[in-house]
């Protein structure tokens, strides 16, 4: 499932992260990236433990607790700590990859199977020409160039790539989830059920006999998918 999340940040949260990112220390980006992905990526990133970048983790975070419809989506068990990278001039593009299936987290605190893919727009897409994320989808390439603020989550197992950024930078934050949910089809009845509820909700209220039932059958069918 590819879903658009606007708004993660607030305005004030954007213009903070924009700051910090104004003068972080950038380094090449192929140090996080495995053996193959390391041939197709050509970009910088921020070091983990520099203080821009356990900031804007912070800021990131912020916004993800806030997120009904994050937390509907990814149904997250495990997040791994946000990183933040920078396309453009001679360091622009990342090919065609696929994430790497876990990932360990820092300072040996464990592993993220990477089930959900999130990227985090930090750059508004009238700086910057080019830098489309790219997702290979069932239905054919979807693209993702959203308002800075904005995040897109999409499965960890889909083939995907940044195009070349031609103008400007490209600033950018992401991350892995591990949900409790494995399956990419269960998490999407889930978090197609749990829509539809809150609509109905809205228009019939919580203590329809209708509403319970259906809520049952949501939590019953998280019951037998989740492992938590």
């Amino acid at each position: 499932m590819l879903l658009h999340i606007p708004n993660l940040l607030s305005a004030d949260e954007l213009r903070g992260a924009q700051e910090l990112l104004r003068d972080a220390p950038w380094h090449d980006g192929r140090v996080s990236a495995g053996p193959q992905a390391a041939q197709a990526k050509n970009n910088e990133q921020l070091p983990e433990q520099c203080e821009a970048a356990q900031a804007l983790r912070q800021i990131l975070l912020r916004g993800l607790e806030r997120s009904p419809l994050f937390f509907s989506a990814a149904l997250p068990k495990t997040i791994s700590p946000p990183m933040f990278n920078r396309y453009g001039g001679a360091t622009n593009a990342f090919g065609n990859h696929v994430d790497s299936a876990v990932r360990f987290l820092p300072d040996g605190k464990g592993r993220v199977r990477t089930d959900i893919s999130c990227t985090v727009f930090l750059s508004a897409p009238e700086d910057y020409d080019g830098g489309e994320l790219v997702i290979e989808d069932t239905h054919g390439p979807q693209r993702a160039k959203y308002a800075a603020g904005d995040m897109v989550v999409y499965p960890g197992t889909s083939v995907h790539r940044v195009e070349p950024v031609t103008r400007g930078q490209r600033l950018a934050g992401f991350f892995w989830v591990q949900s409790m949910v494995r399956s990419d089809e269960q998490r999407r009845l889930l978090f197609d059920m749990d829509q539809h509820l809150t609509q109905l909700r809205g228009s019939v209220g919580e203590t329809s006999g209708a509403i319970v039932g259906l809520t049952g059958s949501y939590h019953n069918l998280l019951r037998m998918w989740a492992d938590v």
